[in-house]
């Protein structure tokens, strides 16, 4: 079993550690309502996805 050297300093593990982090969504206008919606899901606001309706929405 592999065992470290070297005790891994507070620079380098805070240097690791600074690219784990929340992403914020990729968020594009949906074709039909132009609401922003998630890229290749079907719009919440008005069940289009790739050009047809989908979902029955109350809007």
């Amino acid at each position: 079993m592999a065992v470290p050297a070297r005790k891994t300093s507070k620079t380098k593990k805070r240097m690791r550690r600074g690219n784990i982090k929340l992403q914020v969504p990729n968020l594009s206008a949906c074709p039909n309502c132009g609401e922003l919606r998630k890229s290749h899901v079907v719009c919440p606001n008005c069940g289009f996805y790739d050009g047809r309706q989908v979902v029955k929405t109350n809007n």
